[in-house]
């Protein structure tokens, strides 16, 4: 329902290539988080099978995670859409977010290499979005 919502607000419009082109980005995040639960033993000793009778509390470890959906505005090289105004201006906006996000990726395949890289998230107001997706602290599981 709520993605629903989000994409009737969403920028379309016409161009010479599409009769129906997105002209916005499209970012859906999905929060988890929760406990997983284990069953504990009055003495501390943690079981899968409880004796009947036997008192019951949770202890487990908390967690929580993110999940990005993304839907990019389609791209559509300027000399064929032959638009002008605020068509070309969106053509441009998008391609200059579309080529930030490939750097950004790019670098992060450079990192994950063992190489040294500046990532540019604040480049592109997408990537700076997503920033939080490539942080391996983010996904958090406690004690």
């Amino acid at each position: 329902e709520l993605m629903a919502k989000g994409n009737m607000s969403r920028a379309m419009a016409s161009t010479k290539m599409n009769n129906t082109s997105s002209r916005s980005h499209a970012v859906f995040t999905v929060c988890i988080s929760g406990r997983m639960e284990e069953e504990v033993h009055q003495s501390g000793g943690t079981t899968t099978k409880m004796k009947k009778g036997a008192k019951r509390r949770s202890k487990g470890r908390r967690f929580s995670s993110r999940i990005n959906l993304v839907d990019l505005a389609g791209s559509e090289r300027q000399s064929g859409t032959r638009s002008s105004g605020v068509r070309q201006k969106e053509g441009s906006a998008i391609n200059k977010s579309l080529s930030v996000l490939g750097t950004v990726i790019m670098n992060l395949v450079d990192i994950g290499d063992g190489k040294a890289r500046h990532i540019h998230y604040r480049d592109s107001k997408l990537t700076f979005l997503l920033r939080d997706s490539s942080d391996k602290t983010f996904c958090h599981i406690h004690a």
